[in-house]
């Protein structure tokens, strides 16, 4: 009753408003640049939804209501532009202007029937304007989304995963140094309930060795953080928000960019990719590879790090992981076309992508291993295709199909058990200690899983009036699962399952806006259906003997959600956001079926995750006063859980336990905040702040008997940090050491308050205090092409932990050199 009454109240005061609009006028162009036209100049009105695109001729053409705006333009390669426009009702108003690469823009012509007021160009930055832009048109549908641009990161020693973390609300989980497991946390949600996208896919589809752990910044145009509410085109069973990856496009320019870096602990990264476009035809050629390589030898130490002596005895030990090498390669071909008649963008994609990653312990710290690696292989066929006013005015369709073809080979055949030092471990009687069963984790295993994927999205808009438009998205999603292990016999791999999952999530939104487009709400509702089969062998006795049999296990599983997501502005700088939703999501392929290379036990009698969120917000958009500019934003958050799915935790504090199930909570409850301020002085400085602090509590009061008050009743659910901050200082310098040079010196810091890995109460497996400080330095040469960075990481050598108090690495150097040729 009480989420009802909020989801009621909410609804009524977004949707209450009457939709009167008044007759839009039309502002229209051409762009060019040296006498050439422009297509797919992006042309918007600041902070409202009027937005299109450049035709093949240059040309633009927007209506909207009499007001004063901002008309923003916006092409890769080219700089910036914004111009002070006056729309009069009835008054029709044309701007031509000229773009130039690397310089500032300036009106080529301005004409209209009626006098114009401050017509004069603003020369913007412009990673800065390109950001805030395309976050805004986000925002401004009221979800609760961060856009991370990564144009001047990946210059830098950075890792996709390091650009999420500094993000407020969003802490991700890394069991190690490069190439270990991830988990995402947002504002409390985490695990599958967090959804990760590449391209509007999941990231599931392209399987381990292409993840956010493999794609270099280099490769990513833009990262969207959803916490909450998810658009329609992102439609999947998700309950925390999710991270959708923008692969890099290359815009209208032939270019080619490559980079290397070194540093410690042998870690090698290397990077390059290109894009040719034919003008006169619009063939598009996309391509793109990565290399990355580290030892992952770097010293672990604190209370859990130990090994055990021959006496039984156990003492903490200062050593340096000696099983967690890392290596993954891969490239992305695209060819197609794009911004012609019959498509906006049509585009035939391949990646390929191989890793090898050894495992140095399970899911604690307590027993490292020796000998036990994975190595995985992809190979994903992939085809896009978007065409706007398809038929007629209004339409757009975007279609994005993917077949994934993937391996997973995972050995672990030495029996002898390892201390820190990468020594047997020695009994009381001198000699060396074999494991229990045989292999580093349970029983000697040379298992190969394949899974074969295939992935459908399909959405189609139609702007049904000026301020109203519908949407309807389908998302499809089946993955066969095979298991092969050549150390079984003959009748064991007879007997092994086989496993199939099949998703059908379909949504329709409806999106409007009111009072000259201040208000914006989206409306929608989700459909999802998901089916499980099973084939598990058994054996039953028939006339005396043993005869092999098939039960087949069917699980058909079918829900609905809904929700809206809205926002107001009060002027042209204040929003305020609100968003509410019931959400649901189907226990995963690896939560069902586990994932033996991550030492997780799958779960097949898993219950759907229900959800109710809220989320209630405020920003305030770049202020400005004289050479001073701030921003600043402020979420809140309720999230309802029930049946929340999580890998089990110890009741008790026990470490030797490496492999855990997962399993449901029947009630959970997060309640938090985050905020985020940012500030620029003269477009040298840049300085950010962010934190969050959320409670993530257990609600259920009893026990399962439903007799005995539970004792995790209103307990901070473990593993998960609940309170942490950022921030970051950058400063630009120009003409140093050479004229036209440019020095950027950058300081991050990151807090993580003590958190505990078990249910229990216990200091020793309480994390302590996590403040972790860098800097780094990035040097552009006169002529653009060639930038010289250097990192360094956790420069106090501070201790750092992640999931189940795993250790992350110390202080580290890295020295990076990037090359770009543009126009070629």
């Amino acid at each position: 009753m009480h989420n009802n009454a909020i989801f009621s109240i909410l609804f009524i005061l977004m949707v209450f408003p009457v939709f009167s609009q008044q007759n839009p006028t039309r502002v229209f162009g051409k762009i060019t640049s040296s006498e050439k036209v422009l297509s797919g100049i992006i042309v918007s009105l600041e902070g409202t939804s009027f937005e299109t695109k450049t035709d093949s001729e240059g040309t633009f053409s927007i209506n909207a209501p009499s007001g004063r705006y901002k008309l923003i333009c916006n092409g890769i390669g080219y700089q910036s532009q914004t111009f002070k426009v006056t729309i009069k009702k009835n008054t029709p108003k044309e701007i031509n202007i000229t773009l130039l690469p690397n310089a500032i823009a300036y009106p080529k012509e301005l004409k209209t029937k009626s006098t114009l007021s401050s017509e004069v160009p603003q020369a913007l930055n412009n990673v800065a304007i390109k950001g805030k832009s395309f976050a805004k048109k986000l925002e401004s549908k009221g979800f609760a989304v961060t856009v991370i641009e990564t144009k001047e990161a990946y210059l830098r020693n950075l890792q996709t995963n390091e650009l999420l973390n500094q993000t407020a609300g969003v802490k991700v989980r890394q069991n190690g140094g490069l190439g270990s497991s991830v988990e995402y946390n947002l504002n409390g949600m985490s695990g599958s309930s967090v959804g990760i996208f590449i391209d509007g896919i999941e990231i599931s589809t392209y399987g381990s060795s292409f993840n956010l752990n493999t794609i270099p910044p280099a490769m990513i145009e833009r990262i969207e953080v959803y916490k909450g509410v998810l658009p329609a085109h992102l439609s999947g069973d998700f309950l925390g928000g999710a991270i959708n990856v923008i692969l890099k496009k290359g815009g209208m320019r032939n270019n080619l960019t490559a980079s290397v870096s070194y540093g410690s602990f042998n870690t090698t990264q290397a990077d390059i990719s290109g894009m040719y476009r034919d003008s006169k035809t619009g063939f598009t050629a996309r391509g793109s590879g990565f290399y990355n390589y580290s030892d992952n030898n770097y010293e672990v130490w604190g209370k859990f790090v130990s090994n055990q002596l021959p006496n039984g005895r156990v003492e903490n030990v200062r050593a340096k992981r000696f099983n967690d090498a890392f290596k993954s390669v891969g490239g992305r071909l695209e060819l197609g076309f794009t911004d012609v008649k019959w498509a906006d963008n049509f585009m035939i994609n391949y990646i390929g992508s191989d890793t090898y990653k050894e495992v140095q312990h399970g899911q604690y710290m307590s027993t490292p291993y020796k000998g036990r690696f994975t190595e995985s292989q992809a190979h994903v066929i992939s085809l896009n295709y978007n065409k706007k006013n398809l038929f007629t005015k209004g339409l757009e369709f975007n279609f994005n199909g993917v077949y994934s073809d993937r391996n997973q080979y995972i050995q672990d055949t030495v029996k002898w058990a390892y201390n820190w030092f990468g020594e047997k471990v020695i009994g009381l009687h001198g000699d060396p200690l074999p494991t229990l069963n045989g292999a580093q984790q349970g029983r000697p295993t040379m298992n190969t899983i394949t899974r074969k994927i295939t992935n459908l999205r399909s959405d189609l808009q139609y702007k049904i009036a000026q301020n109203h438009k519908l949407e309807l998205n389908h998302s499809f999603y089946i993955a066969d699962r095979e298991d092969s292990d050549e150390l079984r016999n003959i009748l064991e791999s007879s007997y092994l399952a086989t496993s199939d999952i099949t998703k059908n999530v379909t949504s329709l939104g409806y999106e409007m806006q009111a009072f000259n487009s201040r208000l914006k709400t989206n409306l929608f509702g989700k459909y999802y259906r998901q089916k499980v089969e099973r084939v598990e062998p058994k054996v039953e006795v028939v006339d005396g003997q043993n005869v092999r049999v098939e039960q087949r296990i069917n699980d058909l599983r079918t829900t609905t959600g809904y929700g809206f997501a809205s926002s107001y502005s009060i002027n042209s700088t204040i929003v305020i956001l609100a968003s509410a939703e019931k959400a649901v999501r189907m226990p995963s392929e690896g939560e069902i079926f586990g994932n033996q290379a991550e030492n997780l036990v799958g779960n097949p009698n898993l219950r759907p995750e229900i959800s109710t969120n809220f989320n209630l917000g405020f920003r305030i958009d770049s202020y400005s006063v004289n050479k001073h500019r701030i921003s600043f934003s402020v979420s809140s958050f309720i999230r309802d859980t029930k049946d929340k799915i999580v890998i089990l935790s110890n009741d008790r504090p026990v470490s030797a336990v490496e492999t855990f199930p997962y399993e449901n909570l029947n009630k959970t409850q997060a309640i938090g905040f985050e905020a985020e301020m940012n500030y620029m002085l003269n477009n040298n400085l840049n300085i950010m702040l962010n934190m969050s602090k959320f409670s993530s509590l257990y609600k259920n009061k009893y026990a399962p008997n439903g007799q005995f008050l539970s004792t995790r009743y209103n307990v901070q659910l473990p593993n998960e940090p609940f309170l942490t901050a950022n921030g970051s200082v950058q400063y630009k310098m120009n003409d140093i050491l050479q004229k036209k040079s440019i020095l950027n010196l950058h300081y991050n810091f990151s807090y993580v308050h003590p958190f505990n890995t078990i249910w229990a109460k216990s200091d020793h497996f309480m994390t302590p205090p996590q403040f972790i400080q860098d800097v780094g330095a990035s040097y552009i040469f006169p002529n653009k092409k060639i930038v010289v960075s250097f990192d360094a990481k956790n420069i106090f050598n501070r201790e750092a932990y992640d999931n189940f108090a795993v250790q992350k690495p110390g202080r580290a150097f890295y020295l990076k050199l990037n090359y770009t040729i543009n126009n070629f």
